[in-house]
């Protein structure tokens, strides 16, 4: 996985001591109203684009940017959705952190869905109601915020 490096530089300050992080979330559709996921490497399940925003990187731009980074889909900021607090989250390498998350609902402009990174296995569209059974529960949450009063016309093809 990689680490941006200003945690790498923490980390070896703080070793996995638990750190407090900002990061983002995104809810990414297309034309046909299909939510982006991946399967994340590290615990095997699907999972919205998420990530660690750099210093002084706006939310809104580091949404993009990962969505980008991590599917190779160029995508749109629709609204913001959510601003949560995750549970604190152990790391196969014992790391520890909790996220201050942003989320964003996202509208996908271009690119090809695909895997574009080390941190998934498989990057796929689904239909909203057709979600797959291991999806993270932080995964469900940001859907069902992203998609509260959003009319389905907003992603369909003109």
């Amino acid at each position: 996985m990689p680490i941006p490096e200003f945690v790498a530089a923490l980390r070896a300050h703080v070793g996995t001591a638990p750190l407090w992080l900002s990061g983002v979330s995104a809810v990414v559709r297309d034309d046909d109203g299909r939510i982006l996921l991946t399967r994340r490497a590290d615990n095997g399940r699907w999972a919205v684009v998420s990530g660690i925003l750099e210093p002084g990187e706006e939310p809104a731009v580091a949404a993009v940017r990962e969505v980008a980074e991590e599917t190779g889909v160029v995508a749109d900021v629709v609204r913001l959705t959510s601003v949560d607090v995750t549970a604190p989250i152990t790391y196969p390498n014992g790391d520890v952190a909790q996220y201050l998350d942003v989320c964003f609902l996202l509208r996908a402009t271009g690119g090809s869905a695909h895997v574009a990174d080390d941190e998934n296995l498989e990057v796929a569209w689904f239909a909203p109601d057709a979600l797959p059974a291991d999806l993270t529960d932080t995964s469900t949450l940001r859907i069902n915020k992203a998609l509260r009063n959003v009319p389905d016309a907003w992603f369909r093809r003109p």
